[in-house]
């Protein structure tokens, strides 16, 4: 899931919100969502 999440923000249909978003859901790890982010994940 972690990349087609990636490929879907690199594409501009995923915000970083959004990415965010699918941590607390579960979906990704903080430092998958720090890659895919490239600027780092703060997280809660």
């Amino acid at each position: 899931m972690a990349e087609k999440i990636e490929r879907w923000y690199r594409l501009g249909l995923w915000s970083g919100i959004m990415v965010e978003q699918a941590v607390k859901k579960g979906l990704l790890t903080a430092g998958q969502a720090g890659e895919i982010l490239e600027g780092g994940y703060e997280g809660e």
